[in-house]
């Protein structure tokens, strides 16, 4: 029951990545919503020629390399946790519900070393999505020979990065159920649950969801309106 406590965050993180894009299927998320925009900027910055689309690049390049770099922070930090047990136990013994082995602290610690380590992979490859799509928005035609299976794949790579952006996000949000499991290992179960909710709420019900989804269908209808 300890080993399902301890992994129950981790296991939540990766059921929520692979039922989530079952239910955009019926309803979609922000994400998807998003997603739509991206094709968006793509086609409006093929018919243009200024920095616009440089920098806005640029923003979401740092943001993504500003989180890697806070992973490989928590990584060295959670290694140097492994070579201070010692004081660690000591300090659970005053926090914890009830007393754990250094055993499980240990498995407890790898866990958590684990999701940091993924979370890394995914901003990594995230920064490395968004680099190749810069590369491809400064390669487009301009002269409005561009096709529109072109804006797709450039589009594609761009929500691309933007899924492995978000899926590096979440791990850091189920790691904070990992940190709730020193004070008792329930309460990391009550917190991952809790994060789902959140992460499900903020994905399909929030207000930025429904403000995304009127601009997406104002943005839509004038383009149909727009005679071509």
């Amino acid at each position: 029951m300890n080993l399902l406590t301890t992994l129950f965050p981790l296991l939540c993180w990766f059921g929520y990545n692979l039922v989530v894009p079952l239910i955009e299927k019926r309803r979609p998320s922000l994400s998807v919503i998003m997603s739509m925009q991206r094709r968006r900027w793509v086609a409006n910055a093929a018919g243009r020629e200024s920095p616009l689309d440089a920098i806005l690049s640029a923003n979401l390049m740092g943001s993504v390399s500003f989180l890697a770099s806070t992973a490989v922070l928590l990584i060295l930090a959670v290694f140097t946790v492994f070579g201070q047990l010692p004081a660690v136990m000591e300090s659970l013994s005053t926090i914890a519900q009830r007393n754990y082995s250094v055993q499980e602290v240990q498995i407890h610690l790898a866990v958590m070393l684990a999701m940091f380590v993924l979370s890394f992979f995914a901003f990594t490859l995230a920064l490395r999505q968004f680099n190749h799509f810069c590369i491809m928005v400064g390669a487009m035609d301009h002269s409005g020979r561009i096709t529109k299976e072109e804006i797709d794949a450039i589009a594609m790579l761009n929500t691309l990065g933007a899924q492995n952006f978000n899926n590096g996000i979440r791990g850091y949000y189920f790691s904070v159920a990992t940190v709730a499991w020193f004070a008792s290992e329930w309460l990391a179960v009550i917190v991952s649950l809790v994060t789902v909710g959140f992460l499900v709420h903020r994905e399909f019900f929030s207000s930025g969801h429904r403000i995304a989804a009127s601009a997406a269908v104002i943005a839509s209808r004038r383009d149909q309106e727009t005679p071509s």
